[in-house]
């Protein structure tokens, strides 16, 4: 095809443009149009596909058939066959009369297939039965019946993905894909944008008699950058927009009247954290990322002293211990439920926090251990400074308040063990661990 054709071809269905893109596109179509191929168009939403597939069927031996353009999409999936194929009387609710489909009132011209990325599966089928052998059956009917349709379909989805998801049918992509052609969104087109807009602006100036608006240069510069992802369509409400509502002023449009027209694009969202940068102005409110970690990590230090504070008052007062537990249960919901902590290679599953009270059924006579209140009892530091804490070790005052215990209860290790609040198996471990003589 030469150059002239292509023109011709423009001029014949209104196509604005000059790009490489658009002009292959065209000549793609004019050459599978004197075939019975099977064609899929694909490109963005508002590109111009449907002019692709009116230029193949006017250039096909069909040009003398029906044409007929079909939104896959914008059909129920509860009617779509019958759409299609037609159906039977009675064949569904509402059936009161037979009815043909397109397949068959459109027997020797073309179906335009658009948006079949939507079409439901069962359908797929049914298309399928009719692009291979030239059948199809009505719905509510078993006579199969004939028909010479050629079928243009597209889509603005990529089907290869919607083939791995699922959600197409394989053979029915690789059936429609014969031919391809891929119709480039406005915004690869170039100078293309401005002949377009130029294209509209004087059609309206026309059709209301009133004069056409003009553009300046950094305005047509600032129309050039615009991605326009709604392609020819968006372009064209654009230029009907500035026309009316720019009516009553000067029709030369500068870029700052044209920037309120363009909507501004979206900004992504999210969730995560951000850096503040440092400020320049000596603000307080702007934090390093150096500053954000300290703080994460003196709120942490903070937390760890506070449950070290509780763990010790709650060793050292039975008591008070329950009061504790429902006072800060947010600081012991993630801490491990074995007694300490301590290692155990064979630990118990259904040992709670340390119980500072014996089950109410078990009554003994013992004396409860109670760090706070005896004479000879480690007094508690302030565990915050790293000097005090490297004196006070919690081993120590763990195996003190063993023997403690232990001698409170003449070396029974039940009563001892119920009265430190921990098990009897876990206290004979910690009498081995720390050689206590029990004599």
């Amino acid at each position: 095809m030469n150059t002239q054709e292509i023109q011709s071809v423009k001029q014949r269905f209104g196509i604005i443009g000059n790009a490489p893109a658009l002009n292959y596109a065209i000549n793609v179509a004019m050459q599978v149009a004197a075939t019975d191929l099977t064609v899929l168009i694909t490109g963005e939403s508002g590109s111009g596909k449907e002019s692709f597939s009116k230029i193949i069927h006017s250039l096909s031996a069909r040009k003398h058939g029906q044409f007929i353009a079909i939104n896959c999409g914008a059909i129920p999936e509860g009617t779509i066959d019958s759409e299609l194929f037609g159906h039977e009387k009675g064949s569904f609710t509402g059936a009161v009369d037979q009815r043909k489909g397109y397949f068959e009132t459109t027997n020797g011209g073309t179906i335009f297939l658009d948006e079949i990325g939507e079409m439901p599966l069962g359908t797929q089928a049914r298309l399928l039965r009719v692009l291979e052998n030239g059948e199809f059956i009505r719905v509510g009917s078993s006579k199969v019946q004939k028909t010479d349709v050629r079928v243009v379909a597209a889509t603005n989805v990529n089907l290869l993905d919607a083939v791995e998801k699922g959600r197409f049918r394989e053979d029915l992509y690789y059936r429609l894909n014969t031919v391809p052609i891929f119709v480039p969104p406005l915004r690869e087109r170039g100078v293309d944008i401005e002949l377009l807009f130029r294209k509209f602006t004087t059609d309206f100036a026309e059709r209301y008699r009133i004069k056409p608006i003009q553009l300046t240069e950094p305005a047509k510069q600032l129309l050039l950058r615009f991605p326009f992802p709604g392609n020819i369509r968006q372009l064209k409400n654009l230029a009907e927009q500035i026309s009316i509502l720019e009516s009553d002023h000067n029709r030369a449009v500068e870029p700052e009247v044209l920037s309120k027209y363009l909507p501004q694009p979206q900004q992504p969202t999210s969730r995560m954290p951000i850096v503040f940068p440092q400020g320049t102005g000596g603000s307080t409110d702007n934090f390093s990322e150096r500053e954000l970690l300290y703080k994460v990590l003196f709120d942490m230090r903070r937390d760890m002293t506070e449950l070290k504070k509780l763990v010790v008052e709650m060793l050292g007062n039975e008591q008070y211990g329950r009061q504790i537990l429902n006072n800060h249960k947010d600081l012991f919901e993630t801490l491990p439920t074995d007694n300490y902590a301590s290692p155990d290679p064979h630990p118990e599953p259904d040992l709670p926090l340390p119980r500072l009270l014996p089950p109410p059924e078990t009554v003994h006579t013992y004396e409860p251990l109670n760090v706070l209140e005896d004479e000879d009892a480690v007094t508690v530091e302030d565990i915050t400074h790293e000097t005090e804490e490297d004196s006070l070790s919690l081993e120590k005052k763990e195996k003190e308040m063993i023997i403690k215990a232990l001698r409170r209860n003449n070396n029974k290790r039940k009563y001892a063990a119920q009265a430190l609040g921990i098990s009897e198996r876990t206290l004979y471990r910690k009498i081995k661990q720390y050689e206590i003589d029990e004599e």
